[in-house]
């Protein structure tokens, strides 16, 4: 009996150190893994760096493919794994599944034209779609809000994350001096990351922040300035996995006050070491970080500063918090993330 053929989009993995890269990577995988009933195809950029290593079928994206999909028919099932859809939901047959990461433009100060054009290309492919998917319940609200049609086709899938292994000889390409408060992302203004230079008042810490750079930098340096620290904050720009794992696992805490998040992955993984893990209380992350977490409930510094020392007096004190930490990390399977998936496969195709 012939597989149903299935097309899944990781056409967001062309840029490495972002999110989506990562949530391909390893949802991509997983699937891989988990699959026996499937005949699967990944759409892919030709120069992305990871390829899954020819562990499936390739089908590489083209300009032309806004206009014209020759392979329209071809699949039974096609999974856009992301709200941008470059190969469209409208240019395919067959039954159609979305995964929406976040509708942050909804929570950003955007020009009203531009939200509308966003808005009114999300419900042409929601529209479009059998079956939407959000990376957690507070996404899965943000939808049905904004976007009423997706009444009776919403279902809520978890990302996992990654338990980064550390070699115990490596050494980053900048290494702290001083015991260290981490944070990654893209250094954008929906991070927030401005407001952690504060909690270097008071102590002798640093500030490591991971990620793409943006002009944003620049208020986050000024920051720093007024709380006369910008010796102590270092912007190392992207780093790689290695760097990535020996900074969570070697940092004092974990701090993360995004204002605009879908789901938040560096929290898990920062939780699989065991880490104290500081959190805003806006969209997803009091989902994801649950009680494992401890949560900035102002981003006045004098607030911020008093749930630093007195989260950090806690998880010093209390006996098997770190266990606590990484039990609440595990329940964050890729593996897990990968089974409802290929379940909702086979829910779509009637199988």
């Amino acid at each position: 009996m012939q597989k149903p053929a299935v097309l899944v989009t990781f056409d967001s993995m062309k840029y490495p150190n972002s999110g989506f890269f990562y949530f391909g990577k390893s949802l991509g995988n997983c699937i891989l893994d988990e699959n026996d009933r499937f005949d699967l195809t990944y759409y892919l950029h030709r120069r992305a760096i990871y390829q899954f290593e020819d562990r499936m079928k390739i089908q590489y994206i083209s300009k032309l493919h806004k206009v014209f999909f020759p392979s329209r028919g071809q699949y039974d099932l096609v999974h856009f794994t992301d709200q941008y859809c470059r190969l469209r939901p409208q240019r395919v047959k067959g039954k159609k599944i979305l995964t929406v990461h976040d509708i942050n433009f909804m929570h950003e100060q955007l020009p009203p034209r531009k939200v509308k054009k966003k808005l009114d290309r999300l419900t042409r492919h929601i529209d479009t779609c059998d079956k939407v998917v959000a990376i957690s319940n507070f996404v899965a609200q943000d939808i049905l809000k904004h976007f009423p049609s997706a009444q009776g086709k919403i279902q809520v899938i978890y990302n996992g994350a990654d338990k980064l292994i550390v070699d115990e000889d490596h050494q980053p390409a900048y290494q702290p001096s001083r015991p260290f408060i981490f944070a990654i992302g893209h250094v954008a203004l929906k991070k927030n990351f401005a407001v952690l230079p504060a909690l270097l008042h008071g102590n002798d810490y640093e500030l490591i922040i991971a990620g793409i750079e943006t002009p944003y930098k620049d208020e986050i340096v000024a920051e720093a300035r007024k709380w006369h620290c910008e010796d102590r904050v270092n912007i190392t720009g992207p780093v790689s996995d290695a760097d990535k794992a020996w900074y969570y696992k070697n940092c004092l805490a974990f701090a993360f006050p995004s204002i605009a998040e879908g789901f938040g992955l560096p929290v898990i993984e920062a939780m699989y070491f065991g880490k104290p893990v500081f959190l805003s209380t806006h969209t997803s992350l009091p989902e994801v970080g649950g009680d494992a977490a401890f949560y900035f409930d102002s981003f006045e510094s004098g607030a911020m500063q008093s749930v630093f020392a007195a989260g950090m007096e806690k998880y010093n004190a209390t006996k098997d918090i770190q266990a606590g930490i990484m039990a609440h990390a595990e329940t964050f399977n890729w593996h897990n993330t990968a089974r409802q998936y290929l379940a909702l496969y086979n829910e779509c195709l009637g199988l």
